[in-house]
């Protein structure tokens, strides 16, 4: 009796130890909310860092990236961006005959990305063991375990190779010099920063095939004769701002996305940290990912082909800027007009035209449309924790509309800038899903 009851305790704690198949521990793994939670992980270091707009696009494209590169093989009918981002070539790819949980060589691929090119790493820590150690309690076989986590770092690595040849490292530290001519952009108050990446049209695209692929309008000449169309343009946005409804403020405010914000009360000064704008159209992405109920590989696609819009849109907007260092109109307004006339919003450390916000929105809002449809509403919550509030919108392009009235109620953009931004972005995002996607929309 005593033998029968060991064998069956034998038997039983066999059984508990039987290796689960990927189909058992896919349940678990293949949540996209593993993915969402990283990406939300990753915007909360970008802000506690403080990278400017364009620098945090730059992060979200290589862990983007190689997040989606991870899950690929997984999932054959996606295709790699080897030959559609520019100069990526095809990363590693897994052993053959081997078993692979993919969602965790994702994550693990991101993080490894992120911890390179982020400070402050140790923020991720603890929310990164704790989805390792979910995927352990899936059942995750040790061996595919670590098999995975190798793979990821290998697809990381060679993301991060191919970032090297993005003449990031060689525009750190390049200073602007600010142009003594009438109409040409200075700093503005209150920090009279220097401007921010002024040689970040010098960055390699992803998918346009320049930086000026799609040029701006030719800029709306500088005048002081009362008469002409920068003047004229001047006094809408000095008027507009005398005379802001709360609606208007509200709109502004929600879109502010300004990264650093200094507060100057009497001889005391203090910064607030704030998501960027490009943070927020991923948190858009992810909340309509959830709402739409997309799975782990379409969520991946959307973060990735989100981040390549945010992207391109800055460098092809940034070119536009230090090419007419058009003068933004606060100090204008304060020069001819009325010297005590302040926009809602502080404004931002680069020249006007056009706005950098309208841009990267009209990108990403073309981007979802393509993924997700025309007509999806959703209710935009990104920053209700930062005192925002909340909007909800019938469509992405209305959001990114939008968001580009708003730089006019902010006080830091002509109408020329915000529209011109928009008509520029709808463009990119258009031709990065033709490149991707192969699909007109």
């Amino acid at each position: 009796m005593k033998k029968l009851s060991f064998l069956l305790l034998v038997l039983v704690t066999l059984s508990c130890q039987k290796k689960k198949s990927p189909e058992e521990y896919g349940k678990i793994t293949n949540n996209p909310e593993f993915y969402h939670g990283t990406f939300e992980k990753l915007t909360d270091v970008i802000i506690h860092d403080i990278f400017s707009p364009p620098v945090a696009s730059r992060i979200y494209l290589l862990t983007t990236l190689a997040g989606y590169e991870a899950l690929v093989p997984g999932n054959p009918e996606y295709k790699s961006m080897a030959g559609k981002y520019k100069d990526f070539t095809a990363p590693p790819q897994p052993e053959a005959g081997k078993e692979y949980c993919y969602p965790l060589a994702s994550i693990k691929a991101i993080f490894t990305v992120a911890r390179k090119i982020t400070f402050t790493v140790t923020k991720y820590d603890e929310f990164e063991n704790g989805v390792y150690k979910q995927f352990k309690d899936a059942g995750v076989p040790e061996d595919v375990f670590e098999r995975s986590v190798a793979y990821g770092e290998a697809v990381a690595g060679h993301v991060m190779e191919y970032s090297k040849k993005d003449n990031y490292a060689k525009t750190r530290g390049q200073r602007y010099t600010v142009k003594n001519e009438e109409g040409k952009w200075v700093p503005t108050p209150p920090q009279y920063a220097d401007a921010m990446e002024p040689y970040w049209n010098t960055i390699r695209t992803a998918i346009l095939d320049s930086a000026n692929l799609f040029p701006a309008a030719p800029v709306i000449p500088y005048s002081k004769d009362k008469n002409s169309p920068f003047w004229k343009e001047l006094m809408d946005l000095y008027n507009i701002g005398k005379n802001l409804t709360e609606e208007q403020k509200s709109t502004a405010w929600f879109w502010d996305d300004n990264a650093f914000v200094m507060n100057v009360q009497g001889h005391v000064m203090f910064a607030n940290k704030k998501m960027t704008p490009g943070g927020h159209w991923l948190a858009i992405t992810r909340t309509v990912s959830r709402q739409e109920k997309a799975d782990l590989m379409k969520s991946a696609e959307a973060y990735l082909l989100v981040s390549a819009a945010l992207y391109d849109g800055f460098i092809s907007c940034w070119y536009e800027k230090y090419k007419s260092e058009k003068v933004r109109g606060e100090t204008v307004i304060n020069a001819e007009i009325d010297p005590k006339w302040m926009p809602f919003l502080q404004t931002p450390p680069f020249p006007e035209y056009t706005s950098g916000h309208s841009t990267i929105s009209s990108a990403s809002a073309e981007v979802l449309t393509a993924l997700f449809g025309d007509r999806v509403a959703f209710t935009d919550s990104t920053e209700y924790k930062y005192g925002h509030g909340v909007k909800k919108f019938n469509s992405f392009r209305e959001a990114a509309e939008n968001c580009g009235i708003s730089r006019i109620y902010g006080g830091i953009h002509y109408k020329s800038g915000c529209n011109e931004g928009l008509i520029c972005g709808a463009k990119i995002g258009k031709y990065i899903i033709l490149k991707t996607k192969n699909k007109e929309i």
